[in-house]
């Protein structure tokens, strides 16, 4: 069924707003995804504060032009969604989750990140950047390494006086 005018502006407009407001947005591919599965992923995103908007690819072409991302647009192929979000790395982190689960109908095909164009393989390496917590976590046991080897040097030391 052909969209009117109306519709398409309505939606030219919501894609705009969210090429201008996300910090990121994902380019994702969703052939042959289930209904059920899809309101799955969008329940799931939505708890984590990520939107998720599917268009007409020469819409959101038309709203990201108008936008003007640097660099050049990835190739959109397929039935396209917009997953975005005011946080960097969440969007890209959790489709790539929901792309382990559903290999063969959900892919990532490129996105915007920080108001930059970034291909496929650029996006995928941002989904894979661990969350805030395990960061604080990896950086805490850096800090902590040289300390617990001088306890267990000092340990030692002790262990041979006696």
């Amino acid at each position: 069924m052909a969209l009117t005018k109306e519709k398409k502006k309505e939606i030219l407009g919501e894609v705009e707003k969210i090429a201008k407001e996300s910090k990121t947005v994902v380019f994702v591919n969703f052939h042959g995804l289930k209904v059920a599965d899809s309101t799955q992923i969008r329940r799931k995103l939505k708890s984590e504060e990520i939107g998720f908007f599917v268009a007409k690819k020469t819409l959101i072409k038309r709203a990201f032009d108008a936008n003007k991302p640097d660099g050049i647009m990835p190739e959109l192929d397929g039935e396209l969604g917009l997953a975005y979000g005011k946080d960097l790395i969440s969007p890209a982190r959790e489709i790539h989750e929901f792309t382990k689960k559903y290999k063969n109908s959900l892919a990532i095909l490129g996105g915007v990140f920080d108001g930059k164009y970034l291909t496929q393989s650029e996006m995928m390496d941002i989904a894979l950047i661990p969350p805030l917590k395990i960061l604080q976590g990896m950086f805490v046991n850096i800090i902590n390494s040289p300390i617990q080897g001088l306890v267990i040097a000092l340990s030692e030391i002790t262990k041979t006086k006696n």
